[in-house]
């Protein structure tokens, strides 16, 4: 079985700066118009906000972590740090600090690819067809390419999966519409029309995870169906939250966003006279009879 190859993991810990604001050893400085971005590179969308908020960092403090680099065709092809260097050219840098690497394609491959995944920096259809590439690219096995990247077999073969959903569905997972979670429960569906159904009713938070894998096992299990637990909206948690404080008592709510009930319990006749009270004081305040 492949081993991992620890470099990978060293050049997230380098830093620019030492305590005397100077290079640290192995850094240098590049004009920022000799790198390129890596056309392999996993990510492919890049959040303008989040760069722009980057780039007023680096015009107060520079580059805290350098751009990790390897020599490319009299280039200087962008190994893991592309977000950063947007970001510094948005800055007005016209030269960056780096690390530059001597690198083969497959180090490049899986060095772009772990530290998206450290990061956090791709969404799950971007994250699989990585994965896809990588495993196709290098003729691994599943069992080979998990041990590289330090992920279960089992979560690189469910995230493998997504991959087999229709098109619309994956770029509703891509635009951040639908979770893993639900893409996940999807799968459990053969009929495309009905995955497309419940991904729309699914989509934009309008149903968990646990309620979406619930109609799922439904739909294959008619004769042995579960119940569907209603799940409050934040709003509606938070309300329940402030009239437990407020009657001091458990308060419970059954329904959903759309109608239900509110439920006051009350322990002992001291309980029910201080829960009239407070809402004696509601409707003096507000002018009721």
């Amino acid at each position: 079985m492949a081993k991992k190859d620890l470099t990978v993991f060293e050049i997230k810990d380098y830093k620019t700066y030492d305590k005397e604001g100077n290079l640290n050893e192995g850094i240098r400085e590049l004009n920022i118009d000799a790198i390129v971005p890596n056309p392999n590179q996993p990510r492919k969308t890049f959040d303008s906000d989040s760069i722009k908020e980057l780039s007023k960092t680096i015009k107060r403090l520079g580059l805290i972590q350098p751009i990790v680099v390897t020599e490319n065709d009299n280039k200087y092809l962008i190994v893991a740090g592309e977000r950063r260097f947007r970001a510094a050219k948005l800055a007005g840098l016209t030269k960056v600090p780096v690390i530059v690497k001597e690198l083969s394609k497959k180090q490049i491959d899986e060095i772009a690819l772990i530290e998206n995944i450290q990061r956090q920096n791709l969404n799950p259809i971007e994250e699989a067809l990585a994965y896809k590439n990588f495993i196709k690219e290098y003729s691994l096995t599943q069992d080979e390419f998990s041990t590289n990247i330090g992920k279960s077999r089992p979560y690189v073969t469910n995230m493998l999966r997504l991959l087999t959903l229709p098109e619309d569905i994956q770029e509703l997972v891509s635009s951040g519409r639908l979770s893993s979670g639900h893409a996940r429960a999807l799968l459990g569906i053969e009929d495309e029309t009905i995955q497309r159904t419940l991904a729309r009713a699914a989509c934009d938070k309008q149903m968990s995870v646990r309620q979406l894998e619930t109609i799922v096992h439904n739909k294959n299990n008619p004769e042995n169906k579960k119940t569907i637990k209603p799940v409050l909206s934040v709003e509606l948690k938070q309300l329940v939250n402030t009239m437990q404080r407020v009657f001091a008592t458990n308060v419970k709510l059954k329904g959903n966003n759309q109608k239900g009930r509110i439920l006051i319990d009350y322990y002992t006749p001291d309980d029910l006279d201080r829960i009239i009270e407070l809402i004696e004081i509601l409707k003096k305040k507000n002018n009721l009879n």
